[in-house]
């Protein structure tokens, strides 16, 4: 028995090191030679964020109280934690709307089982409220929400995108080189059919902005078809789930047009 338990030891550890050998590949794969992401100024005005905790201290935001509550869902952005969009929760509750996660922790990237997952949440958040909810998706998380919306128009009341790459060239980030090491798989090669450009049969409205270091505005921004509306702002990729200015925004898509 020890014999076979040393052999079977052995196997998943080779099994293990040729996946690891060949997530490195995809991720060591060539940049596009006319595509590419935002610039390394911008991308080094992320770290703007590492500040952020501190000049919360001395903030003092104004929200004001909605007469026509929602259930929203905020879907985080990729590698991140529902618990990174717990400030944007809190400013949402604020104005009295019902906040949920959505339930499946770190956002890893894509999968038959987390989409069917993602489903079964929305169908039961929808089944509480007893009205359609409105999905809130940061970066990758702004993906996910697209597509469920397209699964299940019926259960979504509207989709809001912040910097999330549903139009241009998958590969227009700094990002792609580290999703295919955590993920897996390219990003044009999702193991979900997807059609990432193709607007949602519910409004969908895209927030985006030019001093995003992260997502190409292009690729955020998207084209008259790929979604309903466009709002431009004034923050950087990881400012969506706390700038002042994100949030006023988030809150003004909750309002009855």
């Amino acid at each position: 028995m020890g014999e076979v338990a040393s052999r079977f030891r052995n196997l998943q550890l080779a099994e293990t090191r040729a996946e690891v050998l060949r997530r490195l590949e995809l991720a060591a794969e060539p940049a596009p030679r006319d595509i590419g992401g935002p610039s390394w100024r911008l991308m080094l005005g992320e770290l703007s964020a590492l500040a952020e905790p501190i000049r919360r201290q001395f903030r003092h935001t104004e929200i004001a109280r909605t007469a026509t509550p929602r259930t929203v869902m905020l879907l985080p952005g990729f590698a991140t934690h529902p618990i990174r969009m717990r400030y944007l929760a809190h400013q949402l509750e604020r104005a009295g709307h019902t906040v949920k996660r959505w339930g499946l922790g770190f956002n890893l990237g894509p999968s038959v089982e987390n989409l069917a997952l993602l489903e079964g949440r929305l169908e039961s958040l929808a089944a509480r409220a007893g009205e359609p909810v409105y999905l809130v998706g940061w970066s990758l998380g702004g993906l996910f929400a697209r597509e469920l919306a397209k699964r299940r128009p019926e259960l979504v009341a509207k989709v809001v995108t912040m910097g999330s790459p549903f139009s241009y060239n998958p590969r227009a980030n700094n990002a792609w080189r580290a999703y295919h090491l955590v993920a897996g798989h390219r990003v044009e090669e999702p193991p979900v059919q997807a059609d990432l450009a193709a607007k949602p049969p519910v409004e969908t409205v895209a927030l985006w902005s030019p001093r995003d270091g992260i997502v190409h505005p292009r690729a955020a921004r998207g084209l008259p078809g790929e979604r309903d509306r466009e709002v431009a702002l004034r923050c950087t990729h990881l400012g969506f789930a706390w700038d002042p200015e994100a949030v006023a925004a988030i809150l003004r898509e909750l309002e009855p047009s």
